[in-house]
């Protein structure tokens, strides 16, 4: 079994739950801590010998791109989190497209090597938005982790395999988040949430 270790770079403001509480417009009035937290994380890989995919939003590196280049540097993998964080059920095809073109671009300039994998803010690659697929493959990603098969009030999307798996077109790798299964019903069992409870 292949195990892999990923990190969502993003401030502490900017994730889904905060929609309508936190004006985005207003991200840059808050205090920063991304560089800390994840020069501790960065210490820590460093310490165990392990390498991680660090899914990093395009805010995030428009702001630190030192720190994205360290991260690179270190041996990890970059990889999107689309730019602002917003989720794709909300976005269209065109400014999907717009979005993980334009911050897939960003990082590339940043740290120097080809982006090929993509993660969905809040999981948000759904039965409904399969299209994001097609649009992740056409804009050169390989792989995608964005559908989280589990049921969850903000996404989710239970049908969906727990393993990695091809989109219907055939190009693109989905890489699901890891869930384990619990009276027939699958469960999640990663992501920083779920790890704090």
């Amino acid at each position: 079994m292949v195990n892999a270790m990923s990190i969502d770079v993003e401030e502490h403001f900017q994730v889904s739950a905060f929609d309508g509480h936190i004006d985005r417009n207003a991200w840059d009035r808050h205090p920063s801590r991304v560089e800390q937290n994840v020069e501790r994380i960065l210490e820590l890989l460093d310490e165990y010998e392990t390498l991680a995919t660090f899914f990093i939003l395009g805010w995030i590196g428009e702001r630190h791109g030192q720190l994205i280049k360290r991260i690179s540097d270190a041996g990890h993998e970059i990889a999107s989190h689309g730019f602002n964080h917003v989720r794709a059920t909300s976005q269209t095809p065109a400014e999907f497209r717009q979005d993980v073109e334009g911050t897939k671009r960003l990082l590339e300039d940043i740290c120097g090597t080809e982006v090929i994998g993509f993660r969905a803010a809040s999981f948000s690659i759904e039965s409904t938005n399969l299209w994001a697929l097609d649009v992740l493959q056409e804009s050169g990603y390989r792989y995608s982790s964005s559908i989280n098969p589990i049921h969850h009030d903000h996404y989710g999307s239970p049908s969906f395999p727990r393993f990695p798996f091809q989109a219907e077109n055939g190009g693109l790798l989905e890489i699901p988040i890891s869930t384990t299964v619990l009276m027939g019903k699958n469960l999640p069992c990663g992501g920083g949430g779920y790890f704090r409870i």
